[in-house]
């Protein structure tokens, strides 16, 4: 007589709640759209560097061609540092976590993980001080009325070649603390255990091992 099987002790996970469904679809819909603009700048940054050593080379050197590739490498900088952040492909020191029984080392990497989320949100507070745009937009968007007033010339600053406001090329670092804070917090509720880690197609290389 065959005996039945003995119930699995797993408890599945509870289905997440709303409010843990829309950050992590949120961060997943950032995730996306990081991925397509990180291959949109990789390939103008291919470009530029062709039409650099091109133009070189035939003696017609174009001076703005460096300067966009410097800002090109920039934002794909900090790009690429927010999706590694939601791949937690970031630096972490396990030396502590690694002695730990599981439930401690979860709470340590829950600790690490709020830690991370409150830079975020500190760096997202600091470029809104920064870039004060209620503070320029109460002057009518005129830089130099602003700049007179407040001092501040992050308005009225333009590029050296390429003669582009400076400010549109520094909006990577409020977008990077917007992004780099919903990936953060998609990974804290993960650590909380509120929700299953997801899956991000795509991204065939899903930790710092992987690379070499």
């Amino acid at each position: 007589m065959n005996t039945p099987a003995a119930p699995s002790s797993r408890v599945p996970p509870a289905t997440p709640r709303p409010p843990v469904r829309w950050a992590l679809a949120l961060s997943s819909l950032v995730l996306r759209a990081e991925r397509r603009l990180l291959m949109l700048l990789m390939a103008a940054l291919l470009l530029l560097i062709l039409l650099n050593v091109a133009t070189r080379y035939s003696g017609m050197p174009l001076y703005w061609v460096d300067e966009a590739a410097v800002y090109t490498v920039v934002w794909l900088t900090f790009l690429g540092a927010s999706v590694m952040t939601r791949l937690r492909m970031d630096f972490a020191v396990g030396m502590l976590t690694d002695h730990l029984g599981p439930r401690s080392a979860r709470i340590a990497k829950t600790v690490a993980t709020s830690c991370v989320l409150l830079f975020g949100l500190a760096l997202l507070w600091m470029c809104w001080v920064w870039m004060d745009p209620v503070g320029i937009a109460r002057f009518g968007f005129d830089a130099k009325e602003y700049a007179a007033e407040s001092f501040n010339f992050v308005y009225t600053e333009r590029t050296q070649t390429l003669n582009w406001p400076t400010w549109v090329l520094q909006l990577i670092l409020p977008i990077f603390a917007a992004t780099f804070s919903v990936h953060a917090l998609a990974n804290l509720l993960e650590d909380m255990g509120l929700a299953e880690r997801v899956a991000h197609p795509g991204f065939d290389v899903v930790n710092a091992d992987a690379v070499n």
